[in-house]
């Protein structure tokens, strides 16, 4: 069973990338604390959400905010430009729990919205 849960913050606001075969996808870093030995240390795990997870990821995740992140460990290996082969280790997300909510403002002519509803007699369905 490949299974792994972080609770963690985000060093920084997430990079969002669309593939050439036109996939979304979502990349961050999460700070995750490690206890033990005496003394605490800090892992910098990465993270990538794919398609509409990696919408939702983009929109409402920001630099320093705590999420936990449910997914599994991934280990593949490229050519890098010098011809060297690269391994990357990262956390796909199945799914990411938003613990510390974006304030979300309203906007500016908020108060309009409802105002110019015609009434049901009106509507043409």
């Amino acid at each position: 069973m490949n299974k792994v849960f972080l609770l963690g913050r985000l060093t920084r606001d997430p990079e969002i990338r669309t593939t050439q075969a036109g996939k979304m996808v979502t990349s961050f870093t999460l700070a995750v604390d490690r206890f033990g030995g005496g003394k605490d240390n800090t892992d910098f795990i990465s993270i990538v959400a794919w398609e509409k997870l990696a919408e939702i990821c983009g929109d409402y995740l920001f630099k320093g905010q705590r999420a936990m992140v449910e997914g599994r460990l991934q280990i593949r290996s490229y050519d890098g430009k010098d011809g060297q082969k690269r391994w990357v280790t990262e956390i796909v997300a199945q799914t990411v729990e938003f613990l510390d909510k974006k304030a979300v403002q309203p906007p500016a002519d908020a108060s309009q919205f409802g105002h110019d509803v015609a009434p049901d007699d009106e509507i043409p369905f």
